[in-house]
C-alpha cells in the first residue's frame, strides 16, 4: 500500500505531457541519430523528475483544499496515505535529482528546469488563484519543455512549434478551469480563482484557442521553410487529423462534459489515441518518402 502511495504520489500518468520534450526532435527529423534521441529521453527523464517534485509540493499546499473535491481527495496526502514530512523529503530527493540530471546534460537545460520549478512554486503560493494568469502559466511550462527538448536534440526550436504549443496547452488548460466552474456551480468548494470564470467565458475562450491553433497549425504546413523541410506540399492534409482531435475533445468537454483530466483523456480515449497515431504515422510517411 505504501509503495502504490508513493507511485501514485509522483503522478507518473502526468509524464505524457513531458512528451512535448520530443517535439524539436521529431520535427526536425532527428529522431533516427542515436545521440539527439538518447539527449531528447535524458531531458524526458529529468523533466519528469521535477514534474513529480512540483505536484508533490502543489498536493502539500492543496492538502485541506483537496480533502473537500470529490476526486482529489483520494490523493496519498489527503488521503492520509502519505504524510507531510515524507511528501517533503521525497520531493527534495527528486528535485535535486532532476536538476542533477538537467546539468549533467546541458547548463541551459539546468537552468529551464530550475525556472521551471520556480515558476511552478510561484503558481502553487499565489498565482494558480489568479484568473487568466494561471492557464497562462500553465502554457508557459509546456513552452519550457519545448526549450529544453530543442536544447537536448541541438537544434532550434521553431517559432511555429513554440506557438502552437501554448495555444494548446492554454486550450486544455481552460478545459480544466470549465470542470471547475461546473463543480462550483454545484455548490462545490474549488480554487479560489474560478471567482474570475464562468462557464460562457470558459467556453467561449476554449472556441477561440481551439480556432487559432487550428489556424496556426494549418499557416505552419503551408510555410515555404517547412514544406521545403519535408520536400512536400501535401503537409496541409495533416491537418485534418489536428481538426479531428480538437474535435473530439470539444466534444468530450461540452457533449460528455467530461475533459477535465486531459492526461486520462490522452490515455483512456481510444478516439483520441487513434487519431494521434493516424497523424504521427502520416508525417512519418512524408519523413521516409
Amino acid at each position: 500500500m505504501i509503495n502504490k502511495a508513493y507511485i501514485s504520489l509522483l503522478r507518473p500518468h502526468q509524464y505524457i505531457k513531458n512528451l512535448f520534450v520530443f517535439a524539436p526532435l521529431f520535427f526536425s527529423f532527428r529522431f533516427l541519430e542515436a545521440e539527439p534521441l538518447l539527449r531528447t529521453f535524458t531531458a524526458f527523464a529529468a523533466f519528469c523528475l521535477i514534474a513529480s517534485s512540483v505536484y508533490i509540493f502543489n498536493d502539500i499546499k492543496d492538502i485541506n483544499e483537496d480533502s473537500r473535491h470529490p476526486v482529489k481527495k483520494f490523493r496519498p496526502l489527503p488521503g492520509g496515505l502519505v504524510s507531510i514530512p515524507e511528501a517533503y523529503t521525497c520531493m527534495a530527493v527528486l528535485l535535486i535529482a532532476g536538476l542533477g540530471l538537467g546539468l549533467v546534460l546541458d547548463w541551459r537545460i539546468f537552468f529551464i528546469l530550475a525556472g521551471y520549478s520556480l515558476l511552478n512554486t510561484c503558481y502553487t503560493l499565489k498565482l494558480k488563484h489568479v484568473a487568466v494568469l494561471d492557464v497562462f502559466i500553465i502554457g508557459i511550462g509546456f513552452v519550457l519543455r519545448i526549450f529544453a527538448g530543442a536544447v537536448a536534440a541541438t537544434v532550434q526550436a521553431s517559432m511555429w512549434i513554440v506557438l502552437m504549443t501554448f495555444l494548446l496547452a492554454l486550450f486544455l488548460a481552460l478545459a480544466k478551469r470549465r470542470d471547475d466552474v461546473l463543480l462550483s456551480d454545484e455548490g462545490r468548494d474549488v480554487r479560489k480563482c474560478i471567482d474570475g470564470y464562468n462557464l460562457e467565458f470558459v467556453n467561449v475562450s476554449m472556441i477561440i484557442m481551439a480556432a487559432v491553433t487550428l489556424v496556426s497549425y494549418i499557416l505552419y504546413t503551408i510555410s515555404p521553410e517547412v514544406q521545403d523541410r519535408f520536400e512536400s506540399r501535401h503537409l496541409y492534409l495533416s491537418a485534418v487529423f489536428v481538426l479531428l482531435g480538437i474535435m473530439r475533445y470539444l466534444q468530450i468537454v461540452f457533449v460528455q462534459q467530461g475533459g477535465g483530466n486531459p492526461t486520462r483523456v490522452m490515455l483512456e480515449d481510444r478516439f483520441m489515441q487513434i487519431t494521434v497515431a493516424c497523424w504521427l504515422l502520416f508525417f512519418l510517411i512524408l519523413t521516409l518518402t
